[in-house]
């Protein structure tokens, strides 16, 4: 038995529960003879043990006491041995299927390994806490962790309180909490101070929730500690998909059996004199967990793997999820390449494959793929210009990215381009990156201080309108609090394009930063009180008033304007506002009590006829989560699309992430068809793009015609054959966390992947003949997320995959036939069928190759629905799940 109270004195004062030592105090004379069993078992987090993989580590363990000082009871040397070492499943189901089946311990941990876990290690305990550990140098780092584990055990104290602990796991905040019959110890591993290896994506959406509980307890008989039970649980959920979730459960148990005679103290004042007479070899190593890799054999080289999956990476399947399943896999292998690697397969690739590869290279965020990267393009040549492209779409949606990322663009920005397209996306890009900066804590970086003035700067002294534009777009990625006022005077003197970019970049700020100031020239913009402004730029700014808390007046001087707008744009209006009313938005209560004034609530303003349309649905509604979709699409007076905005949210909570949006604006249209402009727009130049907002990025926006003459060419030559917004491969979630050392001594990784192939064009058809207008947008994307969760102890490893993957398709056609008024307007959004699979891979394998895998697929298909557009019909979109039949499998590899 461990005494807790030196020998002496608690046998006369046994009955009480304090004595002068403070932890765990062994007799002088004796030989504690222990088993311990260390545990780990790996599932979803559902608690069956049945549907687990996991291993135990077991043996029987020697403690004596070697030296007690003569200053205190308080100071001892222990010396910890473990014996007979077994390995063995912790599922005894598994049966026949056993990897250790017919194996001896010393096949399974090898040799060397057995020979180094059963040598002694020493423990100079001080009040109950470690002060030092002693063991043998060149151990293999992962059998020392396994000691270190079986150690930490022995640190306690007795009474009650918060205290800071040096342990396996770190010097970590513990809570003790003493009872009569035992003693528990809360430790709390986010305290815990050790270097911590991983990253994760800081948004709440696209991230993961993570828990980590630490309880040990201590069992009390007869004022003697006769068992130690602890356990350690960490487990992970990805926030938008639940499915995506799994669990590492850790359990030592140690337990006292018998106590024999010992040899008794060596007698010394010293500890170091006496651990030098114990063995010479003997070094204080740190009690903290230490990092090892486990060897992989017959890994394939870069090179090697790159040529086993190029052919999913070829353009015509990156509509198939494999293409995003090779992409991860292949980011995760450049993660440990040097960039001497990685540019050896960019020179060798073919122009294919290669903007694919670039995707993959900068999605690594390591150094030496930036590195590489940097060097292989080329930003002064104009015949790289789509790599160049996709290289800043990757950076722009990295996951976790760094100062020295920033560093680059902001040179690159400073020399010379080949294409002042690229020079545009650079800066956009810049913006992008200084808010994913800003919202992980560095704000302060002198990088990041550096960008903000070159945005700032730069939009202050600008004088050409593609400067400004380009300004203005970054600012909007940026969303920088110092950047309002600048947006404030764009968005009241500037002129047309100029205007509205400036209102949309304000649109994107968060309610606090929508201050009275900004409201008041939001009101002045909207009711033209010094200047006529376009009715893009009106919407936008009533949106942003609407949007952020809007007082009662301001309410109701927006409904009392309808009527008294133009006639499309009073359409516009009365259905954003019954939109809001609709859908229940934050300023429906202020709306409510406004529209009991029949000023403002009659017949004759709520019946204003028109094409304009605002319409907000539900994709799909959970107790936790929700993705919305909206539409409002505004016409000019002759019955040419002026805007129309597509919106996808997803919401965790209230945690919103802007999926996407795609926006297409028309102006200056009026002059084919001989119709008379809008007030305010008479002099507008003939202009059609379209611009994409993704996963919270703006990106640069794409011109269809610019000018008369422009559009006139076009339309004698053009094709329908849409353009492309967008396209590439994308890491969106990226989690790795790498538990050093767990409190068993074992290491562990939990990763979560998300990735997607995207595709998104744009096209707008006029036709003078027919004297029809047609917009059309279409998405496709190709979804795959995958959680791996590992515990590794070099010789033995247990893992479980799970994943969800899908591919899926999204088109809205907005047709307009304006021979005649009212003109006719055709709204469409489909959704195609949606195939969806999920899967599980669980195994435990040794070192030697041998192994065990079970593997689970279930697949279903979501059917494709039309949703609604407008108000008039507002059935939320059916979805029907056909599900297929889960298959499975398990056996040896």
């Amino acid at each position: 038995s461990f005494k807790v109270f030196p020998a002496f004195v608690c046998f006369l004062i046994s009955y009480l529960r304090f004595c002068h030592t403070t932890g765990l105090s062994l007799n002088n004379d004796r030989l504690y003879k222990l088993t311990y069993s260390s545990e780990v078992f790996l599932d979803r987090g559902k608690g069956n043990l049945q549907d687990s993989v996991g291993y135990r580590i077991s043996s029987n363990v020697d403690v004596v006491l070697l030296w007690r000082s003569p200053d205190g009871d308080d100071n001892q040397l222990i010396q910890i041995t473990m014996k007979d070492v077994n390995v063995e499943n912790v599922n005894q189901q598994r049966g026949e299927k056993s990897i250790f089946k017919g194996k001896k311990s010393s096949q399974i941990i090898r040799k060397e390994n057995l020979e180094a876990m059963q040598r002694p290690v020493l423990l100079h305990l001080v009040h109950g806490k470690i002060k030092e550990f002693y063991s043998y140098q060149n151990e293999p780092a992962a059998i020392e962790n396994l000691k270190r584990g079986l150690a930490s055990l022995f640190q306690m104290q007795l009474s009650s309180g918060t205290t800071n602990e040096a342990d396996i796991s770190g010097d970590c905040k513990v809570t003790y909490q003493a009872h009569q019959d035992k003693v528990t110890k809360i430790k709390a591993l986010d305290s815990c101070k050790i270097e911590r290896a991983g990253f994760t994506t800081p948004h709440q959406v696209l991230g993961v929730t993570s828990k980590a509980t630490s309880v040990t307890t201590y069992k009390i008989e007869d004022s003697f500690v006769v068992a130690v039970l602890s356990e350690e649980i960490h487990a992970l959920r990805l926030n938008f998909l639940q499915s995506i979730a799994g669990k590492i459960v850790s359990r030592q148990k140690l337990e006292l059996k018998t106590t024999e005679a010992s040899p008794g103290l060596k007698p010394g004042k010293q500890v170091a004199a006496i651990i030098k007479a114990v063995d010479s070899k003997y070094t204080a190593i740190p009690i903290v967990g230490q990092v090892f890799q486990s060897k992989c054999k017959g890994c394939p080289s870069l090179s090697e793997h790159w040529q086993s999956i190029r052919k999913h990476l070829q353009p015509d399947n990156l509509s198939k999820a494999e293409a995003v399943r090779s992409f991860l896999a292949f980011i995760k292998h450049l993660r440990m390449a040097k960039k001497e690697e990685i540019l050896q397969i960019l020179k060798a690739e073919n122009k294919e494959v290669l903007p694919q590869l670039v995707d993959a290279v900068t999605s690594a965020q390591t150094p030496d793929s930036l590195d590489a990267i940097l060097d292989f393009l080329d930003f002064k040549s104009a015949e790289s210009v789509i790599l160049q492209e996709r290289f800043l779409y990757a950076c722009a949606f990295a996951s976790h990215p760094d100062e020295e990322l920033l560093r680059a663009l902001i040179s690159k920005f400073k020399g010379s381009f080949g294409s002042n397209d690229i020079r545009e996306s650079v800066m956009i890009i810049i913006g992008a990156l200084v808010r994913k900066l800003c919202q992980n804590e560095g704000c302060k970086l002198k990088g990041v201080v550096e960008a903000k003035k070159l945005i700032l700067a730069g939009l202050e002294k600008a004088g050409k309108k593609e400067d400004i534009m380009m300004y203005l777009l970054a600012l909007k990625n940026a969303r920088l609090p110092e950047g309002i006022p600048l947006l404030l005077k764009y968005t009241e003197t500037g002129e047309g394009p100029i205007s509205h970019l400036a209102a949309t970049a304000l649109q994107r700020y968060d309610v606090p930063f929508i201050t009275d100031e900004v409201k008041k020239t939001m009101n002045r913009i909207y009711h033209q009180n010094r200047k006529i402004h376009e009715k893009t730029v009106r919407t936008t700014a009533a949106a942003i008033i609407l949007k952020n808390n809007p007082s009662y007046m301001e309410v109701k001087n927006i409904l009392l304007s309808i009527g008294e707008l133009p006639k499309e744009m009073n359409k516009y209006m009365l259905s954003i506002v019954q939109d809001i009313l609709r859908f229940e938005m934050p300023a429906s209560k202020m709306v409510r009590q406004v529209l009991k004034e029949m000023v403002a609530h009659n017949y004759d303003r709520f019946s204003k006829s028109g094409s304009s349309s605002a319409y907000t649905g539900y994709v799909e509604r959970t107790s936790h989560s929700a993705s919305t979709y909206s539409l409002d699409i505004l016409y000019s007076g002759s019955g040419i699309l002026r805007r129309s905005n597509l919106n996808i949210f997803q919401y965790i909570e209230k945690m919103p992430l802007h999926g996407i949006q795609v926006v297409i604006e028309a102006q200056g249209l009026e002059a084919l068809i001989a119709a008379t402009p809008d007030e305010g727009e008479e002099n507008l130049d003939s202009y059609a793009g379209l611009s994409a907002l993704l996963f919270d990025v703006q990106l640069r926006p794409v011109t269809f015609f610019n000018g008369y003459s422009d559009l006139m060419s076009k339309m004698l030559s053009a094709s329908s054959d849409p353009m492309s917004v967008v396209k590439g491969l994308l890491l969106l979630i990226d989690h790795s966390q790498v538990i050093q050392s767990l409190q068993s001594g074992l290491k562990a990784n939990m990763d979560v992947q998300g990735g997607l192939a995207i595709d998104i064009t744009g096209a707008m058809e006029f036709s003078l003949w027919y004297r029809e207008s047609k917009t059309r947008v279409k998405n496709r994307v190709s979804v795959l997320i995958t959680g791996d969760i590992t515990v590794d102890s070099s010789f033995v490893k247990a893992g479980l995959e799970i994943g969800a993957e899908t591919e899926a398709g999204l088109e809205f056609i907005s047709t307009v036939q304006f021979s005649q008024y009212p003109f006719l307007v055709c709204l469409q959004m489909d959704k195609e069928d949606v195939p969806y699979r999920q899967f599980e891979t669980k195994y435990e394998r040794l070192s030697t190759g041998r192994g065990y895998v079970s593997r689970k697929r279930k697949e279903s298909l979501i059917g494709g629905c039309e949703f609604p557009l407008h108000q008039e019909n507002s059935d939320m979109c059916k979805v029907v799940f056909a599900p297929q039949p889960e298959s499975s499998s398990s056996g040896w590899f």
